[in-house]
């Protein structure tokens, strides 16, 4: 497990500041370019795991930039190239320190809620009558704040983020008019993949010029939940489980081993083999998600090869 990418300490050309979160790392540089770096660094209930995943880091950021492409004709985004497997450079922006959550089946954090007998998930009331992986009558938008590494992030309103001047109303109806593009855009192109976008968070930030735009991931594993439709509504008759393509399956496996991120509770031991099967397990997300093989990246010197091929871009750039 010793070719991953954990942390990073670049010192590239006209760099100003270095900005670390739960999985990527942003360089920002002078001329408002932003590198960011997907590590292979694998958070789950908010706490980053202390080992990294071989090629989670490639796979969450060609999945993310695919998804910019396939995107970038309804929402604007930050991103400018990907020099590396594991690199993308675009537009240094300001975040909006929320997370933009939507969910179209009541799965994940709103099933645990629901199951609690909660009704209301972020000032939005959620049906009586619901099961686990039941379809909502219409997507709702369930906000979160952003936490900084290691910091749990927490849901909220969107008459508090209002209220609170997290984010003014002009530009929140931005964000939701995006959001919900961007859920039915992202549900369009599963579809095609025979897969369902359950869930999914999106980032916003704004440009030295103003401009609202997309960044970090969109529609990955790490940020999204997709069931197979093949087999969903008869699953959903008989009370049983659904198939998922998400990190639900590390989050289950860590809930099992009495592991939720809660005060006290320490992480299981990965072991190599855990670990090979979680890295097995992103691949394969990987292919289905995007409907193509996955090519993996030479990672002898993953931090040479990332500082190679990032220089060699702002060199001509």
């Amino acid at each position: 497990m010793k070719n991953t990418i954990i942390t990073t300490n670049f010192n590239f050309p006209k760099q100003v500041s270095v900005y670390k979160g739960k999985v990527r790392e942003v360089y920002r540089l002078e001329n408002n370019i932003m590198v960011m770096i997907a590590t292979d660094r694998l958070s789950a209930f908010d706490v980053v795991m202390p080992k990294g995943i071989p090629y989670k880091g490639q796979i969450l950021n060609q999945i993310a930039t695919k998804m910019m492409a396939d995107t970038a004709d309804i929402v604007p985004n930050w991103l400018l190239a990907t020099p590396d497997p594991n690199v993308a450079i675009g537009f240094a922006c300001e975040p909006f320190k929320v997370e933009m959550v939507i969910r179209g089946y009541m799965s994940g954090h709103a099933a645990r809620e629901y199951t609690l007998g909660k009704r209301v998930l972020c000032g939005v009331a959620m049906p009586n009558g619901m099961n686990e992986n039941d379809k909502f009558p219409e997507p709702i938008i369930t906000p979160a704040t952003k936490a900084e590494m290691g910091d749990h992030d927490e849901d909220i309103s969107r008459e508090d983020i209002l209220s609170r001047g997290i984010v003014s109303e002009q530009d929140y109806l931005i964000l939701e008019k995006y959001t919900r593009a961007l859920f039915e855009r992202g549900s369009e192109i599963a579809a095609k993949r025979g897969l369902i976008l359950v869930d999914t968070k999106y980032e916003f930030g704004k440009t030295v010029d103003g401009k609202i735009v997309l960044i970090d991931e969109i529609h990955t594993p790490d940020s999204s939940r997709y069931f197979y439709a093949d087999g969903y509504e008869a699953r959903q008759e008989k009370g049983e489980a659904q198939k998922q393509l998400s990190k639900e399956f590390v989050r289950q496996w860590l809930i099992a081993n009495n592991f939720q991120g809660l005060v006290g509770q320490n992480v299981p031991e990965m072991t190599d083999d855990y670990i090979t099967s979680v890295s097995d397990r992103y691949i394969e997300l990987y292919e289905n998600i995007i409907g193509d093989s996955f090519q993996k990246a030479d990672i002898a010197n993953i931090h040479s090869r990332i500082e190679s091929n990032v220089l060699a871009y702002l060199k001509t750039n």
